[in-house]
């Protein structure tokens, strides 16, 4: 093994790279390449830790690895020979500029993976050739406007939907209780009252969860619209999931629909668009007919996607400019609301497809869960702390510093998840059990440890044991009546995937199955011993929850300040919430936690204005 492969094992060890990251470097790089292997090295693990590229202005000595091993970092600068990069990768073989297949390119002096770089300029060449629908009625389009969203000076939900019509692409960001799906509905029923042919319409989300609530609220919103049942019939019944819209091949990459096998529509709606990753974004637009036209919906203050990318943030940073002034015109006319404009040659053109939400219907200034949304969004610790100290009904915080606050919450989950246990015990039906388990939820920042996953699964496990709640066969008893479990990985054979929640209760006849809600709204009951990878449910990360909401949200953060730590991290916790939120953290912990953004590191939002 060669002197570089030995200090990147070294790095290896100090988990400060992945086994894989350090295979792909030597398969990239031989011995005599040792800049090379470094630089392999350190962008695969960049797309590891969810980067699409390796800005070459950040690869330097002192900022290898976080600066957090500076003397590993200083031997491993001197083994690569101080590398030049623009002079070093360049006239490397193994490295171009995308014109000839290479594992690694190098475009506008950030270094990609091929795939993340072919999958990178894909999404922005389709975002960028949006153009303005021609041909629509002005008149016609300002009249359904205004029958479906009545007429007031400022109404962002009414702009959003005059956005998306005029446009083959658009995109609406807004974050809890802005409306999103109200705004849907609406714009739906306009569009639809405007085409005269039929309109094949489609709703998708990257989860089993975020699709069921999507079909549900969607459902409640359309009940609301003042439209025949005719037109009713007309809306899309149910939301899938992106996997399932796209026909994921099981135990592959591959996908039953792409540009050689486009999908049978005219309209997308993607709900929970921060969630999608940018492979997943790649994958969706291939299979777009060329005419089909897409909406995109999210919260670009949430989390990004697990896997690599945030492409919802990006697209979304170019709304940052404002509306042009011959857009701006143009949506005052269609919607009477003002709305500014500006002239700036130099922002990028995809400003005039996105309309960001700005005003709440759920949280209000009575409401502790918006107030505090709001001021860690803002990253303002003294408005946080001033929010703790306001008396809010609706929020709580408790420290984490002694085995009785341990005890005091692992009470607090028994609190939370007794009603659905004691129903399931008085032989409710399985919608019955699963809605009730659903109005809370405890929300981790960990998977392992006692304040992780884990720790807290086995814990609260043990608790409603002792309490009587749930009966084990013996305390390593796996599966019981009232488990709770999320699928891990997609099956869509069974028709369950990544994200799912079912909960393990006796069929008509006493034997034990899981019981899956659907987008639909039916219920599938599957055999445990059937299931894909899947872990108990009580405790879940704040990751998993996206797309969720529950009645009453804890979040437990551990005691010491970790990386995974973040801004979007707590505010998507927080918004998990809808009428109450118990926080079990320190205060030091969640304040840093609060100042910490993440920052994606990608060529997106540049090349969306090349």
């Amino acid at each position: 093994m060669s002197g570089m492969a030995e200090l990147l094992m070294a790095a290896c060890d100090q988990r400060l790279l992945r086994s894989l990251d350090v295979q792909f470097a030597r398969m990239i790089a031989g011995a005599d390449q040792p800049a090379l292997m470094l630089a392999a090295a350190c962008v695969s693990a960049e797309a590891g830790e969810g980067h699409v590229c390796l800005p070459l202005s950040g690869f330097t000595e002192p900022l290898l690895f976080g600066g957090r091993h500076p003397e590993l970092a200083r031997q491993l600068w001197q083994m690569a020979g101080e590398p030049d990069w623009d002079t070093l990768l360049p006239a490397a073989e193994a490295v171009s500029d995308g014109s000839r297949a290479t594992p690694l390119v190098l475009h506008q002096q950030r270094l990609y993976l091929h795939r993340m770089w072919q999958s990178e300029g894909q999404v922005a060449r389709f975002i960028i050739k949006d153009a303005p629908l021609v041909g629509f009625d002005e008149g016609r389009l300002r009249a359904a406007l205004d029958r479906h969203f009545g007429q007031q000076p400022e109404d962002w939900q009414k702009i959003a939907a005059a956005v998306a019509i005029t446009r083959q692409i658009a995109v609406i960001s807004g974050g809890p209780g802005t409306g999103k799906t109200t705004t849907v509905a609406k714009l739906l029923a306009s569009l639809l009252e405007l085409s005269a042919g039929v309109l094949r319409i489609r709703l998708a989300a990257p989860t089993g969860k975020a699709a069921a609530r999507l079909t549900e609220s969607l459902g409640k919103a359309l009940q609301r619209l003042d439209v025949s049942e005719a037109e009713k019939q007309r809306f899309p019944a149910e939301a899938t999931t992106l996997h399932r819209l796209l026909g994921a091949v099981p135990g592959s990459q591959r996908m039953r629909y792409h540009a050689g096998n486009p999908l049978h529509l005219d309209l997308l709606i993607v709900d929970e668009a921060s969630m999608v990753d940018l492979p997943m974004m790649a994958n969706l637009i291939a299979a777009l007919p060329p005419q089909a036209r897409v909406i995109f919906l999210g919260d670009r203050d949430q989390l990004a996607s697990v896997e690599a990318g945030a492409v919802l943030g990006d697209i979304c940073r170019c709304a940052e400019t404002g509306y042009s002034s011959r857009r701006a015109e143009e949506l005052m006319r269609l919607t009477g609301c003002v709305v500014d404009g500006n002239e700036n040659p130099s922002a990028p053109a995809v400003r005039d497809s996105i309309c960001l939400l700005r005003k709440s219907y759920r949280f209000d200034a009575s409401s502790g869960i918006g107030q505090l949304a709001l001021a860690v969004n803002a990253g303002d610790i003294r408005l946080v702390e001033k929010v703790f100290a306001a008396g809010f009904g609706d929020i709580e915080r408790f420290s984490l510093s002694s085995s009785e606050e341990y005890l005091h919450l692992l009470d607090s989950c028994v609190a939370g998840y007794q009603d659905y246990l004691l129903l399931l015990g008085q032989g409710a039906m399985p919608e019955q059990v699963i809605e009730a388990f659903g109005r809370f939820q405890l929300l981790c920042a960990l998977r392992e440890g006692p304040f992780g996953v884990m720790g807290l699964n086995e814990r609260i496990e043990a608790s409603l044991q002792k309490k009587r709640l749930i009966q084990r066969a013996s305390a390593s008893g796996k599966w019981y009546v009232g488990r709770p479990v999320m699928i891990a990985r997609n099956d869509s054979t069974l028709g369950l995937f990544n994200g799912d929640i079912g909960i393990a209760m006796n069929d008509e006849e006493g034997s034990l199955k899981v019981f899956f809600p659907l987008p639909d709204g039916t219920i599938k009951a599957v055999q445990p011993s059937r299931l894909p990878p899947h872990d108990t449910a009580f405790a879940m990360t704040v990751h998993k929850s996206q797309g969720s909401e529950f009645d009453h949200t804890l979040l437990v953060l551990p005691g010491q300040f970790t990386p995974v730590l973040t801004r979007e991290l707590v505010y998507t916790a927080i918004t998990r919430a809808k009428q109450r939120l118990t926080l079990y953290v320190d205060s030091g912990v969640f304040n840093n936690a609060v100042k910490m953004r993440t920052l994606r590191r990608s060529g997106l939002v540049e090349r969306l204005q090349e």
